[in-house]
């Protein structure tokens, strides 16, 4: 049995977005209007892009532990260019991040905890069985 952490990351969540958005999973409708963060110029270009988002949050869930919107912010995030000082840091929008979740929950595979969300057994079999079709299949 192999697990989401043995298979090659980006593997797993493209297979990942694939699945959810076989299963049918609602994507918020401002989505193709909006940029992810005030470091970026343009909207994603991929139509796919929330599917996507949702497979490396469900990843991200599942290897960190109990992780919030913070910290998801933090990583998605990218430079900001500035015009006259040096580029720096500027962290990802939150509400996608926010809906992932939301998407994630009504589907059962993560749960809210004080800490923040953690991965559910039902997600965490969904990783699981996606990775051993990679490993099968290679």
């Amino acid at each position: 049995m192999a697990n989401a952490l043995q298979v090659d990351p980006q593997r797993v969540i493209n297979l990942t977005a694939a699945k959810l958005k076989e299963s049918g999973v609602a994507v918020p409708d401002y989505v193709p209007y909006v940029k992810t963060g005030p470091g970026k110029e343009r909207v994603p270009i991929d139509a796919d892009f929330f599917y996507v988002r949702c497979a490396s949050i469900l990843r991200q869930v599942y290897v960190k532990g109990p992780v919030g919107i913070s910290k998801l912010r933090t990583k998605y995030g990218s430079r900001k260019q500035h015009v006259v000082s040096r580029h720096h840091h500027a962290r990802s929008g939150g509400s996608i991040i926010k809906d992932a979740f939301d998407a994630l929950e009504k589907k059962g595979y993560i749960k809210t905890t004080k800490k923040g969300r953690i991965i559910t057994s039902a997600g965490k079999s969904f990783l699981d069985k996606l990775s051993n079709e990679i490993l099968k299949g290679a």
